[in-house]
């Protein structure tokens, strides 16, 4: 089995964006709820303190200290959490003013993990008897909205030459699929709509989309559109991969302690769902290893912490030994299942406010990252040349 390669989630909200100071506040970023946050029970840690203090992504200096960093312990590429809604990007400038413009931006690669998510207000949340947090923007956009997408996305960032592909084709990630199939109108509008997607990509030089879906078992977020998509839906989406975003998205969370959990059994939970998903599929699941899960730092810091919806859920805090243990299962699902084109996708680079960042904090410092290093070296990525087709001429 080759080195698999490591994919971190990048969630994008540690700058200023516009809508964000509409709804917040000017100046409003997720730093500002993470410095606020507090222990909320005997032993929580919180707040969770970055080992250089907070930053500004959206610029080059951020975004190439970033990169340096991932490069060095065994990181491989981000997987960017990316928005869109009915009237466009959001939280695009860590990527456009961040990652693309570093001057080392071509040492790792990226790809789009399309958040189509609905965006609640969690900034924080008020009440864990609150189950239905107020709706900012929906997650189910149309048809029309799609294709303004994908024909930004296409020379904006599958064009580039640090893209991640398989085979050729741009990785393209779906977050949910469920309210994808709602904004297309059913089904079989949204295998057409895929298929125009997979067609504009070959008109600009490619063999097509490689669509992976996110999987999982529970919910987690305050609404949903619908039941998350089950594996014949994959089948019928042409989807080329799948993998999972988070443990806790496999596991029923009243069953687990309040308010610290213990992290084995969540992991044993994700990873007994992993291998249902590889007997089931007949495409690479790719597995996905945890960080952490703790996202009081969004919920209303003068409520008690009390069990309830998201965010008020148990808090799972492993140490960089208990992470460890988890990437080696990662690796020997990998080594029981084969793939031409392994991959392992890590929650998360940066989601501070979840609990979940590789990046160094002042108490574990550089601890996950050296994991990933013990358990898979590094590689010796260099950036593909790729020829674009005339439709981005």
């Amino acid at each position: 089995m080759p080195r698999p390669t490591i994919l971190a989630y990048y969630f994008p909200d540690w700058h200023h964006d516009p809508r964000n100071a509409e709804w917040f506040g000017q100046g409003w970023d997720e730093w500002s709820l993470l410095e606020s946050a507090g222990s909320r029970f005997q032993g929580h840690r919180q707040p969770r303190t970055p080992l250089h203090g907070p930053f500004d992504e959206a610029t080059p200096a951020a975004a190439s200290a970033q990169i340096e960093l991932a490069r060095k312990y065994g990181v491989d590429g981000f997987l960017v959490d990316y928005y869109w809604y009915d009237d466009g990007p959001y939280l695009q400038r860590a990527l456009d003013e961040g990652l693309l413009a570093a001057g080392n931006s071509r040492d790792i690669e990226f790809a789009l993990m399309w958040a189509n998510h609905e965006l609640v207000d969690i900034f924080p949340h008020d009440h864990p008897g609150n189950a239905q947090a107020t709706r900012l923007k929906n997650g189910s956009i149309d048809r029309e909205s799609f294709e303004e997408m994908v024909r930004h996305i296409i020379p904006a960032y599958l064009s580039r030459p640090n893209y991640l592909t398989v085979e050729g084709r741009p990785w393209f990630t779906i977050y949910d699929l469920a309210n994808f199939v709602v904004g297309m109108g059913g089904t079989t509008q949204a295998v057409e709509a895929l298929t125009w997607f997979d067609d504009q990509v070959k008109q600009a030089g490619f063999p097509g989309i490689h669509l992976n879906a996110v999987l999982w078992k529970g919910d987690v977020l305050p609404t949903r559109a619908a039941p998350h998509a089950p594996i014949d839906l994959v089948r019928q989406l042409g989807f080329r991969s799948a993998t999972s975003y988070v443990w806790v998205h496999h596991a029923d969370l009243s069953h687990f302690s309040f308010p610290a959990a213990e992290i084995a059994p969540l992991r044993d939970s994700a990873f007994a769902e992993y291998e249902k998903y590889a007997a089931q599929l007949d495409i690479p699941f790719y597995p996905n290893v945890t960080v952490g899960w703790d996202p009081s730092p969004r919920t209303q810091q003068t409520e008690d912490f009390q069990r309830g919806r998201y965010p008020w859920t148990p808090v799972w805090d492993p140490t960089p030994k208990e992470f460890k243990e988890g990437l080696l299962q990662a690796k020997a699902f990998l080594d029981r299942h084969g793939s031409p084109h392994p991959f392992v996708t890590i929650n998360a680079w940066n989601e501070w406010t979840e609990g979940s960042a590789l990046l160094p904090d002042t108490f574990h410092r550089h601890g996950f990252l050296e994991a990933i290093k013990d358990v898979f070296g590094t590689s010796d990525y260099k950036p593909k040349k790729k020829e674009i087709g005339s439709a981005l001429s």
